[in-house]
């Protein structure tokens, strides 16, 4: 193995990718603040080190964001800790925006599952696990907001087994009911840890460590019910255990409060000491890509306007092979054209700056890479392409069009960039109709559209509802044997996918049953942005 190829390897395993997911208002959006501060990110929550005189970067950067106080976009957020490298990829919670989350995943090795003490599983957070589940993608659980009134710790943990068939395996365990958190037992010392509060938890709680005997003397019957408790789970399910959390089949889990900053230097230490580096990533041939192997990487996203004053587009891509270095030129694998990287960063939220090397496991911004899309694959050297990330059926249609048509211009610009975003999808009719009809999974995929056309484009827009509700993925046949077929509207995609649309389920399910030759699958995949 030559130098070069040591030094890769060495990096990616220094590198931590990983993402977070729940329900909303679990707490994900003020955990990633407090990883930031934990790692020396930020000198308070929510502000930029050494950066006076900058607006605060937060993971919810878009105004639309911080005026509803959800998320609406991925954001991606770099930074170091204990030597190590963290690309931290922060997910919307609402289940509108699944699609987005669905493919930010394809670029993490692990996750992080945020519960709410007093909920629990809730939908959202199933749904997102499924698909961490599809992925075989290690997760740890934090179950966060225990210094407020919640269950039980082993209904939650009875819970978690139950419903996502996880074998929960503490980490650290609470001491003191929801709502009266004392601290946590480390399951791996066995000392108690106290935590104390800080002014609205903006700087790091100060720690003071405690023996058993002291913290039995201090906590008395809560101290020994913890004991009793954190006994049991390990005789039921044993202690943390590194195999089996890799191979997907348990969750380290964690007791804290993201928003006083119980625990979560544990959770950030997990991540290190218990998510995994970088692995070969198969080709859509199956075949592993070596880390030490010449530079590849491909796009989970792409997010326009993040510099509203260059009407800037941006594409994220993940390393998955190889040394990258500013100014390269890869190959864009879909066009077979040479691609100059001059125009790279690394990005904490909004904020970017200037990235000379990137390794395995890195997320890399490419700033204007205007033929970039969501799923393309990029390479040095030997051809590679990754496998095409999948895209979800949509439920919701709409017709759109320009309040104002001397607009039309900026209309038809904004639907290309957020189209390629993945914001929604965008069809047009196979009859000629030229008015473009959106497609979405939930409806506040709609009100995102139509704000951000609005105020980053200029172009206000008319949504009109059309009366189909069920899509499937068809083909050419099929489309020519419904011609007569009534019922059904055909649209295509911009990779050219040709979607079936219909009013009824019941006509679905009977054209399935008396032509099960036709194509008319549930399942999208590929590029789902416009060419």
């Amino acid at each position: 193995m030559t130098a070069p190829e040591r030094e890769i390897l060495a990096e990616a395993r220094r590198r931590r990718t990983f993402a977070i997911i729940s329900h909303p208002d679990a707490g994900k959006t003020t955990l990633t603040e407090k990883f930031l501060l934990y790692a020396g990110a930020v000198a308070e929550a929510g502000a930029v080190k050494a950066r006076a005189g900058r607006r605060k970067a937060t993971s919810d950067w878009m105004s639309m964001e911080q005026e509803r106080g959800i998320s609406i976009t991925s954001t991606v957020l770099q930074f170091g800790y204990r030597a190590h490298t963290i690309n931290l990829l922060d997910t919307p919670g609402h289940r509108d925006f699944s699609e987005d989350t669905f493919r930010v995943l394809s670029a993490a090795d692990a996750a992080i599952m945020v519960l709410d003490a007093a909920k629990g599983i809730e939908p959202q957070t199933l749904k997102l696990f499924e698909v961490c589940r599809s992925r075989s993608m290690p997760i740890i659980t934090f179950i966060n907001k225990y210094d407020r009134p919640g269950l039980e710790p082993l209904e939650l943990l009875d819970e978690i087994e139950r419903r996502i068939q996880l074998r929960p395996t503490p980490a650290t365990w609470p001491v003191g009911v929801a709502g009266d958190f004392r601290g946590v037992i480390e399951q791996t010392s066995g000392e108690f840890v106290a935590y104390s509060r800080t002014a609205r938890g903006a700087s790091i709680a100060p720690e003071d460590r405690h023996s058993p005997a002291d913290a039995a003397q201090q906590h008395g019957a809560s101290w020994d019910r913890a004991v009793e408790e954190i006994s049991l789970t390990e005789e039921v399910s044993g202690g943390v255990d590194s195999k089996s959390f890799l191979a997907g089949e348990s969750t380290p889990v964690f007791f804290g409060s993201a928003l006083t900053n119980f625990g979560v230097r544990h959770l950030l230490d997990a991540v290190i000491d218990l998510a995994p580096a970088p692995s070969p990533r198969a080709s859509d041939h199956g075949n592993p890509r070596p880390l030490e192997a010449p530079f590849s990487a491909f796009a989970f996203k792409v997010q326009a306007n993040m510099d509203p004053a260059h009407r800037d587009r941006v594409a994220f891509v993940r390393v998955c092979s190889g040394h990258f270095e500013r100014g390269m030129t890869v190959t864009h694998e879909p066009s077979g054209r040479p691609f100059a990287t001059k125009y790279a960063a690394s990005v904490f939220g909004a904020d970017r700056d200037t990235i000379d090397n990137a390794y395995p496991g890195d997320v890399i911004a490419l700033v204007n890479a205007n033929d970039v899309r969501i799923g393309d694959t990029l390479f040095v050297d030997a051809s590679v392409r990754f496998p095409p990330i999948e895209s979800f059926a949509p439920e919701l249609f709409a017709e759109a069009r320009p309040k104002d048509v001397s607009r039309a211009k900026q209309f038809r610009k904004g639907l290309e960039q957020l189209a390629q975003e993945g914001v929604v999808q965008v069809l047009s009719r196979v009859d000629g109709d030229r008015t473009p009809v959106l497609a979405a999974v939930g409806q506040m995929q709609f009100e995102v559209f139509s704000h951000r056309l609005q105020y980053e484009f200029g172009a206000e827009i008319r949504l009109g509802p059309i009366r189909q509700r069920i899509a499937r993925r068809t083909d050419a046949t099929t489309v020519t044997a419904m011609a007569t077929t009534s019922g059904v509207e055909i649209l295509e995609r911009g990779d050219s996918t040709l979607l079936a649309l219909f009013e009824s389920p019941y006509w679905l399910d009977r054209l399935v049953a008396e032509h099960p030759d036709w194509l008319l699958d549930p399942i999208l995949t590929g590029a789902i942005t416009q060419n």
